[in-house]
């Protein structure tokens, strides 16, 4: 009946956010659309919501596996430097191939953020102090370092607005055509699910793990590919979300419990429906025009970390 109740509010607020735009389209009229409207909700409305759902979910999962396997509820792509890999891959792209298609931007994110992913796992890993707040901490300052790297060789090649204009998550510019490499994030959702058991095991430590037969460091890269592909994905499509796969897995966390495999299906279709809020939000505040939902969601997300950190303490 939960899971019910959320489809039916991700399915209302996906046909609200179809219909929200300058150009008004009524859903009474539907039969009577001209060209230009269809042309309208089949190149851009429909993409953007598609795209949405996809990231909500992509990035919530990704958080999801992060605190699994690190078996910190404050682990994420946020707090974990996942983010400003991805940035720095896409710099790389725009410094030694700047007129490529989003596949190399997407092989260069991808690779940095994967190497990335992995040092921060062996610090993680090398602190003795095992705070549950202290890990993401760290991970924060991890991440402003790569971000410090980025800004210095954007300031060096004179491409500091460009990587600004690049990495602001928005959806205002997405169209047929230019948004689909999100789809990666579907088979790793499956994939996330039937390793469910296998990426909680690993969160115990590489003992724990071979004493059950689990080949750890195997699980681990897979867990690992996971993430650095989808938010590298989201990255190159949409720019950056922060705080999302932070705080709706620590919800869902708080409302049904940590057992991954039962919990998956509710963390993702929650993260699109706040992602589908947030940017019907962005839309109307001061409508004609929008806020980025990077800005959205970086306010909304931050008063929510600061209340579970408090709680936590």
């Amino acid at each position: 009946m939960r899971i019910l109740t959320l489809l039916i509010a991700l399915v209302f607020l996906s046909i609200l956010s179809l219909f929200i735009g300058v150009k008004e389209i009524s859903i009474v009229d539907i039969f009577s659309w001209t060209d230009k409207e269809w042309l309208i909700m089949t190149i851009s409305r429909l993409p953007r919501t598609l795209a949405l759902i996809l990231t909500g979910i992509g990035i919530s999962i990704c958080g999801l596996i992060m605190q699994q396997m690190t078996q910190n509820k404050f682990v994420s792509p946020t707090t974990a430097g996942t983010l400003e890999a991805a940035k720095l891959g896409i710099l790389a792209t725009l410094i030694f191939i700047p007129q490529s298609a989003s596949i190399y931007k997407l092989i260069f994110a991808f690779a940095i953020t994967f190497l990335a992913s992995i040092i921060f796992l062996k610090i993680a890993d090398s602190i003795k102090h095992k705070s549950i707040i202290f890990i993401p901490v760290v991970g924060l300052l991890f991440g402003g370092v790569i971000n410090s790297i980025t800004t210095f060789f954007a300031f060096q090649f004179n491409i500091v607005q460009d990587v600004g204009t690049w990495l602001i998550g928005d959806f205002s510019g997405i169209l047929q055509g230019n948004y689909e490499v999100i789809y990666i994030c579907l088979p790793i959702v499956v994939l996330t699910y039937f390793y469910a058991n296998k990426f909680t095991v690993i969160g115990m430590g590489e003992n724990f793990s071979k004493n059950l037969g689990l080949n750890y460091r195997s699980i681990l890269h897979l867990g690992l590919l996971c993430v650095s592909l989808s938010i590298s994905a989201i990255a190159v499509t949409i720019g950056t979300i922060p705080f999302l796969g932070l705080i709706i897995p620590n919800i869902i966390s708080l409302l049904y419990g940590d057992n991954l495999r039962q919990t998956l299906p509710y963390t993702a279709i929650s993260g699109a429906i706040f992602l589908l809020i947030c940017d019907i939000v962005g839309r109307l505040i001061i409508f004609p025009f929008e806020v980025p939902i990077g800005m959205t969601v970086g306010l909304i997300g931050g008063i929510v970390f600061l209340i579970l950190l408090l709680r936590k303490k």
